[in-house]
Formats: C-alpha cells, structure tokens, sequence
C-alpha cells in the first residue's frame, strides 16, 4: 500500500491507511465520519477521473477490458500469498540494511 493521500486510501496525508509508519513517515487519519462528508459529486467526478486514468492505461500497455477482468479474477485469487510475500521480502530487505557488528 502506498501513495501520498486520496479518500481511504494508505498513504501520506491520505484520507485513511496507517500503513507508512514503516517508512518512518507521519500518517494522519480521518475518521469515517470525515469521508462520508464527501459530496456525491465529487465522488461521480472521482469515479470518472479513475475510470478515464485506467481506460489511458490499459491504453498504454495494451491491454482490453476482457483481459484487465481476467488479470482481476486471476489476482484476487493470489492476492494474500502477494501480500505474504511482499512482507517476506520487506524483512529481508530491512534486514540486510541492518548494521551487524563485529
């Protein structure tokens, strides 16, 4: 997880998420009641705004909308045993920037 803000989303400064105090960064949260205050419109806009932002992606690497569904489908079967590795990979990585001393 990641990213600098956005409505429940982790990240720095973000609507939601405490999952960068890792990184030694400062996380600030809103409650839910913060995030409900959200307008529809601005949700609507929102929704649009990630709609195109994928439609111009799938674009760039050139994949169709059947096979973003298939990676979705195929993702979300896996996606526990990423996360699981992603924090496998994490320790080993802060582990060799650990100092060892002599």
């Amino acid at each position: 997880a990641g990213g600098t803000g956005g409505s429940d989303t982790a990240g720095l400064g973000g609507r939601g998420g405490p999952y960068r105090l890792d990184k030694g960064h400062q996380v600030h949260q809103v409650s839910d009641a913060a995030k409900a205050e959200v307008s529809e419109e601005a949700q609507a806009m929102a929704r649009e705004m990630a709609e195109e932002g994928l439609r111009k992606r799938l674009e760039e690497i050139d994949m169709g909308e059947g096979e973003w569904e298939a990676y979705l489908s195929y993702f979300d079967r896996i996606q526990t045993q990423v996360q699981q590795l992603r924090v496998v990979l994490e320790a080993i990585e802060n582990k060799s920037q650990e100092r060892s001393w002599l």
